[in-house]
């Protein structure tokens, strides 16, 4: 096995090839996938003055859009009509206000309410024209979308067993169809697990209020309450792409299983605030009933 660590877009990634490659090959691979995230981070970071998302917060017009943006914008599209506009890229603004900027500074000012997609884009691959200079965020699905693009770039390579782990999203994918476990976060303690998930071939994305908190806020703010929602502890979303794994993580603190279920196959566990457990049918994962209560 080679084991590739390193951090990328402000996050810890583990890449763990389990195809036999030499070393050499090893490095050509390291090489390929760093390039492949600054060329992404380029194009779709707030956190950097010269990316692709900072010059459609300073100037509104038509931008031809990456080769790789259609599923990532497809999916937002789609989540923001599902969920009554509560999942929005347009957050930006709103999430650098509450501290949540490219300083990390954690001191927040006065939020105001995002623009709503019709008033501020208009979305038609592969151009998006920006009416008024907004601050686009990804981040919902921009990490998982990577996972995928990451693993997708090891397969060119011949790589057809691997996992790979950018903070927690995980894409595993085994040419044996072996399964692999996977520790479930405990939302009080990230030295422990408080479940256990099993996948195959799949991707699992995990959300948490206690991941990225300070003061009122966490990474997620409902653009109509301009409040981090607290209902919610922690959940879990298994599906074949991290793509959809991760926007699923967002989407489900605004709405139930029951309005995504009709356009996305998944499964999911969420603890809630007082620790019930909700989890859907399927959801090949056993918790610790000392700590979650079955709802």
């Amino acid at each position: 096995m080679q084991h590739i660590a390193f951090d990328a877009i402000g996050t810890a990634w583990t890449v763990d090839i389990y195809t036999p490659v030499s070393a050499q090959t090893a490095a050509k691979i390291e090489a390929a996938v760093h390039a492949r995230i600054a060329e992404y981070d380029a194009n779709y970071s707030r956190f950097r003055d010269d990316s692709l998302v900072a010059a459609m917060a300073h100037t509104a017009g038509t931008y031809r859009l990456p080769e790789d943006a259609q599923p990532l914008l497809d999916i937002y599209h789609e989540l923001y009509m599902l969920t009554d506009g509560a999942m929005t890229p347009l957050i930006g603004q709103t999430l650098s206000d509450a501290g949540y900027d490219a300083q990390y500074s954690l001191q927040s000012k006065r939020l105001t309410a995002p623009p709503s997609w019709d008033a501020a884009l208009d979305y038609v691959y592969p151009q998006l024209r920006i009416k008024q200079p907004v601050l686009l965020d990804v981040g919902a699905a921009g990490k998982g979308y990577l996972v995928d693009i990451v693993t997708e770039l090891l397969a060119q390579h011949g790589v057809t067993s691997c996992c790979v782990d950018a903070g927690g999203d995980i894409m595993y994918r085994d040419a044996a169809a072996r399964p692999m476990r996977v520790g479930l976060e405990h939302p009080d303690n990230d030295g422990q697990v408080i479940g256990v998930a099993t996948i195959v071939n799949q991707s699992i994305c995990g959300s948490a209020g206690n991941r990225r908190a300070w003061g009122e806020y966490h990474h997620i703010i409902n653009p109509h309450l301009l409040a981090s929602p607290r209902h919610i502890q922690a959940l879990w979303v298994i599906a074949d792409s991290a793509l959809v794994a991760d926007a699923l993580t967002t989407a489900l603190f605004f709405v139930p299983a029951k309005m995504l279920n009709t356009d996305y196959t998944f499964e999911y566990a969420i603890v809630h605030s007082d620790y019930s457990l909700e989890r859907s049918a399927g959801f090949p994962g056993e918790f610790f009933t000392s700590d979650t209560k079955e709802r």
